[in-house]
């Protein structure tokens, strides 16, 4: 098992979390992807997308449905600071984690993370966990409460 996933695991066991992490062996990289091999919707697969905040320099999170685009304007109005892209070295460096594979929680810094309201129409949404092949189900209240997140408006 990848140290990710370790770290993935670690923290769902910390916020009180059973769940079972899931090998795919098609890859989960895409959300359209993930929905095939979880057998779901695609809006419930939990997206991260992630920015630079552009006056701190450190990555914001956005967590959200995976049939979602998140409007820039309204995630850096959230924010309330311009946010850019972030690139594959900072994520990492932040988050630990592969693009493909970040999970929303987990993560080697503490990290501000803001959440969809669409995954809350769900009983069960799927996750990364860690990599781009790893994803594991958890009812959204649960995941909205072990991340810390802001339930916020910030798609198209």
């Amino acid at each position: 098992m990848s140290k990710s996933v370790k770290r993935v695991r670690a923290a769902l066991e910390a916020a009180g979390l059973t769940t079972e992490i899931l090998e795919m062996a098609d890859g989960t990289r895409t959300a359209e992807d993930a929905a095939r091999a979880a057998g779901c919707a695609v809006d419930q697969i939990v997206k991260s997308i992630i920015f630079r905040g552009e006056d701190t320099g450190h990555v914001v999170l956005f967590l959200t449905a995976g049939g979602n685009r998140v409007s820039a304007e309204k995630a850096s109005a959230v924010a309330g600071q311009k946010l850019g892209k972030a690139d594959a070295d900072l994520i990492r460096a932040e988050t630990g984690f592969a693009i493909g594979g970040v999970a929303p929680l987990g993560h080697l810094t503490p990290i501000r993370s803001y959440f969809d309201p669409r995954l809350l129409d769900f009983a069960v949404v799927w996750a990364a966990a860690g990599t781009p092949r790893h994803i594991f189900a958890v009812p959204p209240k649960a995941l909205l409460a072990a991340t810390g997140a802001v339930v916020a408006e910030f798609t198209e």
